[in-house]
C-alpha cells in the first residue's frame, strides 16, 4: 500500500468516494500491549471530526480508572461546552467480572457480559453512535460467554456508516475473518522483561 494508494481497485461499482467512507470493522489482538492505546487514538481521531463516540470497557474492573476514561470524558464536556468535536459516552460493561474477580459466578460473569453485549446491539441496530470501541471484548468471546456467530451477524447488517473497534487477545478467528482491518500486536522487547513493573503515564 505505497503513500496511502491501495494496490488493487476491485470492480465492484462503487466510487471512490463510496469505497472510501464505508464503515469499518477493525480487531486488534495479539498478546503485546498497545490494543487499547491505538484504538484509543482512532477515537481522538473520530472525536476530532465530530462523530459521537461510545467506549463500551470489558473485563476491566469498573473501580480502575484509566487515563483515556479521564480524557474521553473531558472531551465529552469539551463538546457539550463549545460544540467542538463530538459527544462522548464511556461505559463500563458489568462490574464484578475483572482481572480481579469479585465475588459471583462464572454464569454471573457472562451474564453482565451478555446484558452489556445486548445494549450496544441495541445501539448498533439504531445507529447510535459513529465511532465504537469494545475494549477487551474479545475476552468474552473467547470464554464462550457471548456466541460469536451472533456478534458478526449484528456487525456485518449493522446500518448506516458506524465504525467498530475490537480490542483484546485472543481473537476468534470467525470475528478476525469478518473485519476489515486487523492488527496483531507481537512483542518484540518489554520492560517487564528486566523485571519493571507498569508506570504511571504509560500503562495507566
Amino acid at each position: 500500500m505505497p503513500q496511502g494508494k491501495p494496490l488493487v481497485v476491485p470492480d465492484d461499482g462503487l466510487t471512490t468516494r463510496q469505497r472510501r467512507n464505508r464503515p469499518l470493522l477493525a480487531v486488534h489482538t495479539g498478546e503485546m500491549k498497545g490494543k487499547s492505546t491505538a484504538a484509543f487514538g482512532m477515537a481522538l481521531r473520530a472525536w476530532n471530526q465530530g462523530w459521537s463516540i461510545g467506549v463500551f470497557q470489558f473485563v476491566k474492573s469498573a473501580k480502575w480508572k484509566v487515563g483515556e476514561e479521564n480524557a474521553f470524558r473531558a472531551l465529552g464536556a469539551l463538546h457539550e461546552s463549545s460544540g467542538q468535536g463530538g459527544p462522548v459516552e464511556w461505559h463500563k460493561m458489568g462490574e464484578g467480572w475483572s482481572w480481579s474477580r469479585k465475588p459471583g459466578s462464572d454464569e454471573d460473569h457472562a451474564a453482565n457480559a451478555r446484558e452489556g453485549w445486548a445494549e450496544i446491539k441495541r445501539r448498533l441496530a439504531e445507529g447510535r453512535h459513529d465511532f465504537y470501541v469494545l475494549d477487551e471484548f474479545t475476552y468474552p468471546l473467547h470464554w464462550g460467554w457471548i456466541d460469536t456467530a451472533e456478534v458478526v451477524a449484528a456487525l456485518r447488517d449493522r446500518p448506516g456508516r458506524q465504525h467498530v473497534v475490537i480490542t483484546g487477545r485472543n481473537a476468534p478467528e470467525e470475528l478476525i475473518e469478518a473485519a476489515d482491518l486487523v492488527t496483531r500486536m507481537t512483542k518484540v522487547k518489554h520492560p517487564m522483561d528486566t523485571g519493571q513493573k507498569g508506570q504511571r503515564g504509560i500503562e495507566w
